[in-house]
């Protein structure tokens, strides 16, 4: 028997062992090193369905229901609330633990081996906020582990394990932006040791940053600010903000497809001065296309800040729809999670009693670290360290699989 090393993220999964004196990261779809964390629950063929073909059942229209983010459920009710999925009753905690009996599976039938025991990668922090959601979410995930036909788990921070990858010497800052969560840990390297001296973990990551993009360029399109009108007089208000920003979460789009939820918007539509966005609204409601448009956010976040400008193409909910993203409004939007990142970097190096001239460098991990909003803030408060880019999408599966052997 053997343990595998997992990094079961918000947006993406991935799974390593060593092989000789080598970190090797197991295809968990052909020819990819990390598998989109997303289910799809199939309810023609009755079947759960993971990884990108989720994706592109959810795309392509199946009927079902498609998730996405469940790591962001962890330590909160929605984890273990029971709902009826395919004919039996079933929480998320399970759903989750599918998912990685669905990893532990294609695991050893690419390798070969047995996987008795798991060292899971882990925020610093699963919720900032809240120290009874923290131990809750932890409680969660192991739950879900030892269901996914695990004997033990074992947890290793993820900044911590992407130190133990980092070929970097010297003082560093490992700085860790993922879907959920941001954290950071301060490490020494010596030649081939690596000694963390602390942690630190903030929850706030990419998908945050995806939901104030939505908030702020997509949801105006659905009626995001609009005014909806009194069943009598003249009067109007601004439409309830719940519904855009459980739309605008990535965790949350599931469960907005509701029949009284549907009539309400369609109450907005009559009463509206213009009725133009909550008919779009109703459109997305009743054919389920909120990962669409979190999609098209996503997609247009990446083509901004690899470019001047992105666009946030909604021509899956009406033709021709969508709006332009222009790098500087991008940067605007993100500025506040951006410094909140950046104050908690520094957080860490002050409750670690370091100096942060003595930083040498900066090393980035997670898909997120690539915003140039979080860059410039962290350059910003950390003028003379080095900037150091590893293999962001797949440093911290890297490092378990080290800690793991």
């Amino acid at each position: 028997m053997a343990r595998l090393g997992l990094d079961f993220g918000t947006s993406n999964t991935a799974a390593g062992v060593m092989a000789g004196n080598r970190p090797y990261v197991i295809p968990l779809e052909p020819g990819e090193q990390t598998l989109p964390t997303a289910v799809f629950i199939d309810f023609a063929d009755k079947r759960y369905v993971y990884g990108s073909q989720a994706a592109r059942a959810m795309r392509d229209g199946a009927e079902g229901r498609f998730m996405r983010a469940l790591k962001s459920i962890l330590g909160t009710p929605l984890a273990r609330e029971p709902r009826r999925l395919l004919n039996e009753r079933i929480t998320l905690i399970e759903v989750i633990a599918r998912f990685l009996t669905e990893i532990r599976e294609r695991a050893e039938a690419h390798t070969r081996m047995s996987f008795d025991t798991a060292l899971s990668g882990r925020p610093v922090r699963f919720h900032s906020a809240s120290e009874e959601r923290d131990r809750q979410a932890l409680e969660d995930l192991t739950e879900a582990y030892l269901m996914a036909g695990f004997k033990a788990v074992d947890f290793l921070p993820e900044p911590e394990a992407a130190a133990l990858s980092a070929d970097v010497q010297g003082r560093s800052l490992i700085v860790d932006i993922g879907g959920g969560t941001s954290d950071f840990s301060l490490c020494d390297r010596a030649g081939a040791q690596t000694q963390v001296i602390h942690s630190t973990g903030l929850r706030l990551g990419g998908t945050d940053f995806d939901k104030a993009l939505s908030l702020d360029f997509a949801m105006p399109l659905f009626g995001y600010g609009a005014e909806i009108g009194a069943e009598l007089g003249s009067r109007t208000h601004a439409a309830p903000k719940a519904l855009f920003h459980d739309l605008a979460s990535w965790e949350k789009i599931p469960f907005v497809y509701d029949a009284a939820q549907l009539r309400e918007v369609e109450r907005w539509v009559r009463l509206a001065p213009d009725p133009e966005p909550f008919e779009r609204l109703a459109e997305v409601l009743q054919s389920h296309l909120g990962h669409d448009i979190a999609y098209a956010v996503e997609a247009g976040k990446i083509a901004a800040n690899a470019a001047d400008s992105g666009r946030i193409d909604l021509r899956e909910v009406e033709k021709g729809l969508g709006i332009d993203l222009p790098k500087a409004a991008m940067n605007a939007t993100l500025a506040r999670s951006a410094e909140a990142i950046a104050a908690q970097a520094m957080a860490t190096l002050a409750e670690a009693g370091v100096r942060p001239e003595s930083v040498q460098n900066i090393v980035y991990v997670g898909g997120s670290s690539l915003l140039g909003a979080v860059r410039d803030g962290m350059a910003g408060s950390l003028p003379h360290a080095k900037s150091v880019n590893t293999q962001v999408f797949t440093a911290v599966v890297y490092g378990l699989a080290i800690a793991a052997q």
